[in-house]
């Protein structure tokens, strides 16, 4: 007899000792007065979740936008389209998006459906934060309820509880629609969550060569795509697919999930490497996603708490989530040892295969011997790991790990952003509460519902009462909106709004409206010589134009070039590079597009994600632009420039340059493979003094006095 064959037998054995064939009902004494409260249970949760899930959308909706760094994605869509390969500035290898499953979905989906690129990225944000709500109502369906294969407990309503505070919070409506990778990740959860808690409750199977079920091989699959949802996501990731590999199967069974799990993420990861030169997005450089800074992270964390009362219906979801799983598992207690003896079943869970000590998984007590060595023991441990109770727990821990995580690196410039993933991992076990329904079955079960059932309604008015409060009371993160905090925090919608005079700013013809947009894209039309322009501090509307007053090497006098290099450097990268041709290199002052920039130290005390600065002196120098320095504006200090020209000379920086810039030969994706960490970790200093002095390079000769012409 196969192990496949032992298995499927004791799943079927176990259901019937179960009692979950046709007869369930008749055995319970409730016929068919308990199918008739299950189906109203049924109807009450899918009009919840239809009616949760029309709430989210409706609130998005009427709070639609794409973010600046929304628009930032679109740009390396742009030049996917145009053959130019996933870089920002046609001719540089920079990966600037951190998403990259976020940027393929986009340029897939464009190339399908064709429409506008800011339309697709709302249409696809909209549509997989509205899956994502819905799979985690569902996974908690399946927790609580099982399957129809194996149903735990008898009828129930499932109310929105938990879900209801992701929903009605101002910031995740806001990320609901803003271009930006937030719906993704967050149905990547959803998936996981729904997907994890199935595979819980379904017997394990394998093929002859150890092949596993098709819905087992899509979970390994999707797991495995964590690091490309985002690179943090790789932390669940490694967690969910430990997890499934711990639960008891062959070797062969194992070997297959690390195949499917990994082949995608790790060759992409060979081809990032050789490509890009990087181990990761060039974002995460620019940010140190590796550093620590856990007293902005703590202003981040109650920068979100504080002005919605955040606390309040979270400790009401934690009320209710404790009441839930001590009503669960209290009547089982009490029914005694023949019913409490199993570690799911004193949970208030049945497991769907009793039958086996693996919970399902491949036979390997045929014999029954050496189930008291420590063989045998770990044989049960791994057995009980595909459980519900385990799924769960998994998902608590990826919760406190992810919350931890965006604590220690300081959180992020825009107001709730990166925490809602943590928020939606620590709401999916209470997404849905469950109130019984239908007589008790017996006293001990009367006695725990006269504290359960008024005690989770209560916490569902507070959770709902505090919802209506949120949304009739609109937006309470702060008197302006629109102001950066103390923190370096700012409600970023609100910003934008204020800043183009768009309530709802789309398009990145919507951003034309932003200070400065009008006046560079009129610049940089007119200009015909090649130039690059730097935004003039203090003014609004104004460029300073450093362009070739002289003729550019190789050109008689006065002669045109054919294409102009022409250079924008401001902080924007999103709006500026969407509204300018693909011709026109767009940089940044804080390395997200710029690799020197990334590459610089980062500053203690600057503002989370801007807390790097790269002079505009070295963009003069690096584009070489300007050979005169008369065409200087009066705010460059020339002595910076020729010192960031020699600095740019540093051996170790110009393998830095080579490595994104130089032709892309095998022998330079070897290299770039090889030199990926060691090209992760070189840093730079942003003054160019300092910079010559660590490279050991000859000082230039300081001018005394320049006198420029504007």
């Amino acid at each position: 007899m196969s192990e496949v064959t032992a298995e499927s037998r004791d799943g079927r054995r176990a259901g019937t000792r179960d009692g979950r064939g046709g007869s369930a009902g008749t055995r319970d004494g409730r016929g068919g007065s308990a199918g008739t409260r299950a189906g109203r249970g049924d109807a009450v949760f899918w009009t919840g979740l239809a009616v949760v899930v029309a709430i989210f959308f409706a609130g998005a909706w009427q709070r639609r936008w794409i973010a600046d760094d929304g628009l930032i994605v679109l740009r390396t869509v742009r030049n996917l389209v145009a053959g130019n390969g996933p870089v920002f500035n046609a001719g540089e290898r920079v990966e600037s998006n951190t998403s990259t499953l976020w940027t393929y979905l986009i340029y897939g989906t464009h190339e399908v459906v064709g429409y506008r690129l800011e339309l697709v990225a709302l249409g696809l944000t909209l549509t997989l934060s509205m899956a994502a709500v819905a799979c985690a109502m569902l996974g908690a369906r399946v927790m609580y309820r099982g399957t129809r294969r194996a149903p735990a407990g008898g009828p129930m309503l499932l109310l929105p509880f938990g879900v209801l505070i992701y929903v009605m919070l101002p910031p995740a409506r806001d990320f609901a629609s803003s271009g930006l990778e937030t719906g993704l990740v967050i149905c990547w959860i959803g998936v996981m969550w729904l997907g994890l808690q199935l595979w819980a409750r379904s017997p394990h199977r394998e093929g002859r060569s150890g092949l596993p079920a098709p819905g087992t091989a899509a979970i390994a699959f999707i797991a495995g795509l964590g690091p490309l949802v985002r690179p943090e996501m790789a932390l669940a990731a490694a967690v969910f697919l430990a997890m499934m590999a711990a639960s008891r199967q062959s070797w062969r069974h194992l070997g297959w999930l690390v195949v499917i799990a990994g082949t995608v993420p790790v060759a992409y990861q060979l081809w990032r490497m050789s490509y890009y030169a990087l181990p990761y997005p060039l974002t995460a450089v620019a940010k140190d996603a590796g550093g620590s800074k856990w007293d902005k992270g703590a202003e981040y964390l109650w920068d979100l708490l504080a002005p919605y009362v955040l606390l309040l219906p979270l400790i009401a979801v934690l009320v209710a989530g404790l009441v839930a799983l001590w009503a669960r598992s209290a009547p089982s207690r009490a029914a005694g040892p023949a019913s409490s003896g199993h570690p799911l079943l004193r949970l208030g869970i049945r497991s769907p295969h009793r039958g086996s000590a693996s919970g399902g998984t491949v036979a390997d007590s045929r014999s029954g011997e050496g189930d008291d060595d420590e063989g045998g023991r770990l044989l049960r441990l791994r057995g009980r790991v595909r459980s519900t109770p385990v799924v769960t727990v998994a998902f608590l821990v990826v919760a406190l790990v992810m919350l931890l995580y965006v604590t220690r690196v300081g959180g992020d410039f825009m107001h709730g952003r990166v925490l809602l993933p943590s928020l939606f991992l620590i709401l999916l076990p209470v997404s849905v509460v469950p109130l019984p329904v239908g007589p008790a079955r017996g006293s001990a079960d009367a006695s725990v519902r006269r504290v359960a059932v008024p005690v989770t309604a209560a916490a569902w008015l507070v959770v709902v009462g505090w919802a209506v409060t949120v949304q009739v009371t609109e937006d309470p993160f702060r008197e302006e909106p629109e102001s950066i905090t103390s923190a370096g925090i700012v409600d970023e919608r609100q910003f934008y709004i204020q800043r183009t005079g768009h309530k709802h700013p789309l398009l990145a013809d919507d951003y034309l409206d932003f200070p400065r947009m009008r006046a560079l894209v009129r610049d940089v039309s007119r200009n015909e010589t090649g130039a690059v322009f730097l935004p003039v501090p203090g003014f609004q509307d104004r460029w300073d134009v450093v362009s070739y007053d002289h003729p550019m090497p190789g050109l008689a006098p006065f002669e045109l070039p054919e294409n102009p290099v022409k250079t924008v450097v401001f902080l924007n990268l999103g709006m500026t590079s969407m509204n300018l041709p693909l011709d026109v290199d767009v940089y940044d002052t804080v390395g997200l597009a710029s690799p020197l920039a990334a590459h610089t130290d980062r500053m203690e005390d600057g503002r989370i994600g801007h807390d790097k600065f790269l002079p505009y002196d070295w963009v003069l120098a690096r584009t070489g632009v300007v050979e005169d320095p008369v065409n200087f504006p009066r705010w460059i200090d020339v002595n910076w420039v020729n010192q960031a020209e020699v600095a740019l000379q540093c051996p170790a920086t110009q393998a830095l340059i080579d490595s994104y810039s130089a032709p892309l030969t095998p022998e330079r994706r070897w290299s770039n493979l090889v030199n990926a960490f060691s090209f992760a970790e070189y840093r730079i200093n942003r003054i160019p003094a300092y910079e010559v002095q660590r490279c050991g390079l000859p000082m230039p000769e300081k001018v005394e006095k320049y006198q420029g012409t504007r």
